[in-house]
């Protein structure tokens, strides 16, 4: 059952052209939904426009508009949280446009913890995926909260190593918390539901619209100290996240790469603009001032990795076959073999082309 108060909120909030600013004004003069509601229209047209004040004196939004939020309260997994309530986190407080409504769904204690965010690109490289989901590991075990946008690639990444740790993860949505967007991380989307939290300002039912993921990119930086960039394009909405991230002052931390690579060169532009160089978690750590006793390995491969004949003869930059024929000089069979063993050892990752590339 949906409480009057709730009911108010969801009214004004619901109602269409009244954004945030204008909602948070009317609420700043009145006092509560129920006064914004209760109030007369000459009192509403000196705070908003005609229209609004209009559809606000006959009730704000209809019904109809929020039928859908009574049986998806009903699991107790399910919040909504206001601007009124205790449980909204303050440092969404900080930003410049923060929402009346946050539809949260699984542990509400992640939302007011520490949190680092961690973003990148959708199409990371295989090292980008291992750098972003080892650093939230390590940074997750420290206690930090992982926060990111539930995207494939990195924030898929950061997400499962947050999952590994005590600090868990947060995922801040594009869409309605009803929609999993992309599909692809359905599996991962209710793993986070279960053992860290899903977050969105958007109503229930609200698709994957291009002009709301903008949107969703302040919160992620509202919620967390500092955001962590692995990979990024210099075109990548990786870079907007970063600097909403410094405009609410918030650090910023860039992981470089190679020089050939397009998806270092966001990265690169952002430690030329003051952004924080960091090789390991332990580095942000030590920014953000916190210490890590255990020292956890960022790679997953084996003791001997580097005493492996093949992998001498790569660098950190893809491969093909006939190149490594040609620096190391092997029969085709021993690198096929030794191609098999470094794959399943999680050393090196095969890429589209028939080539590879060292992970660590």
């Amino acid at each position: 059952m949906v409480s009057a108060e709730l009911e108010a909120w969801l009214r004004l909030s619901l109602l269409p052209g009244l954004g945030h600013q204008s909602l948070r004004k009317l609420l700043l003069a009145l006092g509560s939904p129920e006064a914004v509601l209760s109030a007369s229209q000459p009192t509403l047209r000196a705070i908003v426009n005609e229209k609004i004040a209009r559809a606000i004196s006959v009730g704000g939004a209809d019904r109809s508009a929020w039928v859908a939020v009574e049986p998806w309260l009903e699991d107790p997994a399910n919040r909504i949280i206001t601007l009124a309530d205790a449980e909204y986190p303050k440092s969404l407080l900080e930003i410049p446009d923060p929402p009346a409504l946050l539809y949260a769904k699984g542990r509400l204690d992640l939302i007011k913890r520490r949190g680092l965010a961690i973003v990148g690109s959708r199409n990371a490289t295989a090292q980008g995926i291992t750098n972003a989901q080892a650093f939230a590991e390590t940074l997750s075990a420290a206690g930090m909260t992982i926060i990111s946008g539930l995207a494939l690639g990195v924030d898929a990444a950061a997400h499962r190593g947050g999952l590994t740790g005590t600090g868990s993860t947060v995922a801040v949505v594009g869409t309605g918390l009803d929609v999993v967007y992309p599909a692809r991380n359905r599996d991962l989307a209710h793993r986070i539901a279960k053992q860290g939290a899903l977050i969105s300002e958007f109503p229930l039912g609200t698709p994957a619209l291009a002009a709301n993921f903008p949107r969703r990119n302040r919160l992620i930086c509202g919620l967390s100290e500092g955001c962590l960039i692995v990979e990024a394009a210099i075109s990548s909405g990786s870079l907007i996240t970063a600097r909403l991230a410094a405009e609410q002052g918030r650090d910023v931390f860039a992981i470089p790469g190679s020089i050939h690579s397009p998806l270092s060169k966001g990265c690169h532009a952002l430690i030329k603009q003051g952004a924080k160089l960091v090789e390991s978690a332990q580095d942000v750590l030590e920014e953000l001032g916190l210490q890590h006793s255990s020292q956890q390995a960022l790679s997953p491969g084996t003791a001997n990795d580097d005493d492996h004949l093949l992998l001498k003869h790569f660098g950190f930059e893809p491969v093909d076959f006939d190149t490594l024929q040609l620096r190391s000089g092997l029969p085709i069979d021993s690198i096929n073999t030794a191609l098999t063993e470094l794959e399943v050892a999680g050393t090196i990752a095969a890429l589209p082309g028939n080539r590879w590339q060292r992970v660590f």
